[in-house]
């Protein structure tokens, strides 16, 4: 390969790994049936775990190549690219300048990162990371989007902020997202709330207080998944259920 990997190479490395028989899985997977959130997404079959490796190849990838990959309708060329990204911004090596250029290229074209695995690949990497120690604005104009992609990166970004035990942003996006129309930002709501209620059960008890009653059930019920049976069977029946 050469000093400058490109998203040619990379779409030629992709091609070879694909199955039929994968195919079929992911298709099912990910819902690609009409009328589904992943329908009209173009998969060739190829398991993520190759895609993920084959990103760890073209780590050294320029910019400019990796968001030609995101342009790629391929489903998997675009997962690589973000995990390319994700990889570039945890790197030691990668400089300011390198980390604010993933997180601009991230936000222009998240109209790539379009299903919710992408999100998921790099919003915590490579947005979450980089506002650590800057304004988060922006993730509370992602939370009023109407984007559904969009709403799940602002929540999903806060993992990193919750890792560090910085828990403001999670539960104050929470109560914008919490009466959010949307299954995919149920989950992801209710899985913030777990983590960051791992940090602080108190907060997370007193936003149950607030809304568990009307607050989606998937997103309760993810909310409280490390509740024990009978302190979740209790909290679940606040919801009617």
């Amino acid at each position: 390969m050469s000093d400058a990997p490109n998203a040619q190479q990379f779409l030629a490395r992709l091609g070879a790994l694909r199955s039929d028989e994968e195919l079929a899985k992911i298709q099912r997977y990910f819902k690609t049936g009409e009328g589904q959130y992943g329908a009209g997404d173009v998969f060739v079959g190829v398991r993520m775990g190759q895609v993920f490796d084959l990103a760890k190849t073209f780590i050294d990838m320029p910019l400019g190549e990796i968001e030609a990959l995101l342009g790629s309708e391929v489903h998997e060329a675009r997962a690589g690219a973000v995990s390319i990204m994700a990889k570039q911004a945890g790197r030691k090596a990668t400089t300011a300048d390198q980390r604010k250029a993933l997180f601009d290229l991230y936000v222009r074209r998240h109209d790539r990162i379009n299903n919710w695995d992408l999100v998921d690949l790099g919003a915590k990497f490579v947005v979450g990371a980089y506002l650590a120690d800057k304004p988060r604005d922006l993730l509370y104009r992602l939370a009023r989007s109407g984007d559904l992609w969009e709403r799940r990166t602002a929540i999903i970004a806060t993992l990193h902020f919750v890792s560090r035990g910085d828990l403001d942003d999670t539960f104050a996006l929470a109560e914008i997202l919490v009466g959010d129309d949307h299954d995919l930002t149920h989950k992801a709501v209710g899985g913030l709330l777990r983590e960051a209620g791992k940090k602080d059960r108190g907060r997370l008890l007193a936003f149950l207080e607030r809304h568990a009653a009307t607050m989606p059930r998937t997103m309760l019920r993810y909310a409280v998944e490390h509740f024990a049976p009978d302190e979740r069977a209790q909290v679940m029946g606040m919801r009617g259920g």
